[in-house]
Order: C-alpha cells, then structure tokens, then sequence
C-alpha cells in the first residue's frame, strides 16, 4: 500500500505545501486556533491564492489520469473539519481505478471562507478537474456552486446538508447526505416525543447561510409539530433579517455567533433575553454550528448554570466536538445527529473504513471514505465513454447498496442516502438516542 502523500494518490499544485498533519493538529484551544487562523488566511491571500494552474485537459481526464478536486478548511479555526474529510476521500481512493485511469487528488485549502473558497475554486476549474468531491461547508458552497456549474463540473458528496444543494436539480450536483432539513425533523420528533412543547425549545446558530439553513429547517418541523404562528413569526423575523453581518441576535428563541470565531457570549445573551422577556426558559438548545465554537457555547452556558440539553447537526463533527467538549468538563446532556452508522457498527463498510483509516477513523473521516466509494462505483459503473455528461446520467439511475449504506438516486433527487441516527454522548463515545434516555437527560423520567 502506498502512503497517502504519493503522487499516486495526490497531484499538489506547484510550489504548494500540503502537508497538513490529518490526526490532532486542530486540537488547540479556541482562541490559538482563532488567532492561527487570522495569520493564515492573511498569508493565503499574500501568496497560495495567487499561484498559477497546471495545464490539463479542460474536462481533467486522460487516457491514464482522471483528476478530482477538493476545497475545504485545512488550516485555520475548523481545520479539522477538511482534514478529516481529505483522509478519508485518500483512504478511499488509494490504489484505486477508474476504467483503468489512475485517480488524482487535488486538494486546496479555503480556511472555510467564503472568498477564498471561490479563488481555489476557480483555481482548480482552470487546472482542469473531471468534478469536485467532499467539499466542506455551506457559506462557502454557495459562492462556489454557480461557478462550477458555469463550468459544468459536477459537485459530489459536499460535506453539507444546505437546502440550496438539493433545490437545484438543473446543476450537476450529487449529494450523499441526508438534508439538515431531515435531521431536524428526526431531532424535534425525539424531543417532542420525550414530552417538550416547541416553545421548550431554543436556538444557537452560525450567522450565515449554514446557519440559515439549519433554522429553516428547524422552523419546518416545528411547524409541523403544531407550533404557534406566534413562534413560527420569531423564526422568520430572523430569517428575513438583512445586513453585514445580519443583526439576528435578540429577536426570538435565537442566539447567532459570527463563523469562524470564538464569540459565544451575544448569542448566549440573546437567549438569556428571550427567557426573560417571555418567561418561556430554553430546555432543549438545537445548534449549527462548528465543532470549537459550538463546544465553547456549551461550556459557557454551563459555567452559568444552565442544564440545557443541546443538540448538533452533524456537520458540528462528532470527533473534535466530542474532544472539545472533554476538554471543557461536559460528558453529558449532548445530543448530535449522525448521517453516517455510528462508530461503533460491524456494516462492512464501517469496518472497512476502519481498517483503511486507523488513528484516523471518526465521522467526518467515514463520510469522507463513503463518499469517495461511492464516486468509484458511479464512474467505474458509467457504460462507454467517461464524459461529465454520461457520469451525471450514471447518477440518476444509479441504486445499490455500500457495505450495508442504502444509496438510492432513482428517486428523482440527487441524494443519495436518507440515513439520520440521532445519537447522544456517553463515556464511550455517541450511541444511539432512545426517548426515555432523552427524558432522563430533561429530568423527566
């Protein structure tokens, strides 16, 4: 087996560095990480952003070589967000073929900044990549899809659940993941099953489209569920509000911190004025947000006494939001959904991620290896000649089952898979959530 950094695996740009340790090097507290991230980005926009792309065919395939590219964070503040993905799509793809072609990793780096996201974008349209795959976040998704489409390469296996990836079945994009949309609902159904109202529950989220995104589909289930237009209205005054940066905190049920910083205290305020303006206290804190910020959040909110249970969207990152939160002292009263089988499963696809990726094996890792597993089988599966085209179509009548994961496309959508497991943290990790172990964690048993 080679080693992952072989150029049988990854193909770098030209005078570019990129050789960020994948295991722990995120695992610093919130503000080194901040402040790293300030420098590196300011270095980005002196010098990696302005490199110059390799010569390749406009559609990134030859006889031997099919190119993939990737942007995501591998430095600064959610690093390990993208550097975990980047090790398992490598897992994935190492000593593989497509149609006897040897496959290539281009890998860029974006801080998780929307503008640098659409530089490296740009950068690997012009280099010549056959599509994008894994990458991470939303803000940064949404500046970079209308590129990529204008482009005509396919964007596969985004490490988000956006609405706006899902509603755009015009553009070449293939999604793996459930929609934050279809986590929500299973969350809220669990937490009104465990005898909560919704106006029990309360919001923390990133002030921004992935943030957004997570409150719409918040507001979607709750609506469901029977919520008051009165509620519903408070969701969308802070939906609606415009600005740069939105001002979204002390207008309902919602507290909203700026990406990619450690700021938790404006958004624990404003759900601090909520309860006291309405005398309606938050039981159940559903967030979206990062891993370091997220785990900062509760950790403040428990040195002030709160016994909020609170939730995370998968995107969070069970591994590093775990970490974090040990660091901080909190093992307990944490929910978080999972669109990947838990670690601890025996699917074969679980466990053969596990063998590929050792120290290296989590949940953003797993999504990252599934993810390219099932580009593999797409484009080996592809009758005839590889084009974008004849992938996209693949696509749409593609349905089999990986290792045990259910990927179904024929449904007239472009996602893939529909799991969500809501899990809860305990002593050896995340298992599964059940009702009364949910009651219990409200104080209701």
């Amino acid at each position: 087996m080679l080693p992952r950094s072989t150029p049988a695996v990854t193909d770098r740009a030209e005078g570019r560095k990129d050789s960020v340790p994948l295991a722990r090097t995120h695992r610093q507290r919130p503000r080194q990480r901040w402040l790293r991230s300030s420098l590196a980005l300011s270095l980005c926009v002196l010098t990696a952003c302005q490199q110059s792309p390799k010569t390749r065919p406009p559609e990134g395939i030859t006889r031997n070589r099919i190119y993939l590219g990737s942007v995501l964070a591998l430095q600064g503040q959610e690093e390990a967000l993208g550097s975990h993905m980047k090790a398992g799509l490598e897992a994935a793809f190492e000593g593989e073929r497509v149609k006897q072609r040897q496959v290539r990793l281009d890998f860029e780096n974006d801080f998780y900044e929307p503008p640098t996201a659409k530089l490296a974008t740009q950068k690997l349209i012009d280099r010549g990549v056959f599509l994008t795959i894994g990458n991470v976040g939303t803000p940064t998704a949404e500046v970079t899809l209308p590129l990529l489409a204008d482009a005509g390469v396919p964007a596969v296996g985004f490490f988000t659940g956006a609405g706006l990836l899902r509603q755009n079945n015009d553009r070449p994009i293939v999604n793996y993941r459930s929609s934050y949309a279809q986590e929500l609902e299973v969350t809220i159904d669990i937490a009104l099953n465990a005898g909560l109202t919704p106006e029990d529950i309360c919001v923390y989220v990133q002030n921004d489209s992935y943030g957004m995104a997570g409150l719409a589909g918040l507001k979607a289930a709750l609506d469901r569920a029977g919520a008051s237009p009165e509620l519903l209205e408070t969701y969308d005054r802070v939906l609606n509000t415009t600005g740069d940066p939105p001002p979204r905190n002390n207008l309902g049920p919602v507290g909203v911190y700026q990406r990619n910083t450690p700021e938790v205290a404006p958004g624990y305020n404003s759900l601090k004025a909520w309860e006291q303006e309405t005398g309606q206290l938050c039981q159940f804190v559903v967030t979206g947000g990062s891993y370091s910020n997220v785990a900062r959040f509760v950790q403040h909110a428990r040195e002030r006494g709160e016994t909020w249970v609170v939730s995370a969207l998968s995107f969070t990152g069970g591994d590093d939001y775990r970490f974090d939160l040990e660091e901080y002292g909190v093992t307990d009263g944490i929910v978080m959904t999972q669109v990947v089988p838990l670690l601890n499963s025996d699917l074969p696809i679980v466990r053969e991620a596990r063998n590929a990726l050792g120290d290296e094996f989590g949940y953003v890792s797993l999504e990252g290896y599934i993810v390219g597993k099932m580009t593999l089988k797409i484009l080996n599966d592809v009758p005839g000649q590889l084009t974008r085209d004849s992938f996209m179509k693949q696509v749409a009548q593609s349905r089999f089952d990986l290792g045990g994961i259910e990927i179904d496309f024929t449904d007239n959508d472009n996602q893939g898979s529909d799991l969500v497991i809501v899990s809860y943290l305990t002593p050896d990790g995340f298992r599964e959530l059940e009702t009364t172990a949910l009651k219990a964690m409200l104080g209701q048993d």
